[in-house]
């Protein structure tokens, strides 16, 4: 259980970051344009939430794979990346397509 809370802060601390770089950013650039505070929060929440799928996928995979008779040991870390990465892209533009649909996209 402190696995996902660790992962929940960590997630919350990242997508403060990156929603503040942006805000922060956006003062001195014009880069993101108007909806600069669209593209934030979508930083902000893809980050979060990827971060606690990554937690999660993380200490889930190898208990997952002992329980159908495969070596947990195989979870290693390039694995639990590959998948972390490939559905942390799809999320992250699924959140961008829930966010700014009508705006940027």
């Amino acid at each position: 259980m402190e696995n996902h809370a660790a992962g929940a802060a960590l997630g919350l601390i990242f997508g403060a970051i990156g929603f503040l770089r942006i805000g922060i950013w956006s003062m001195f650039s014009s880069v993101y344009g108007p909806d600069w505070m669209l593209v934030a929060l979508t930083v902000g929440l893809a980050l979060v939430g990827l971060v606690l799928w990554a937690s999660l996928l993380g200490s889930m995979l190898p208990l997952v794979l002992k329980r159908l008779g495969f070596d947990p040991a195989t979870s290693s870390a390039p694995l639990v990346a590959t998948l972390v990465d490939g559905t942390g892209l799809i999320s992250y533009f699924s959140v961008a397509y829930l966010i700014m649909r009508g705006t940027l996209l």
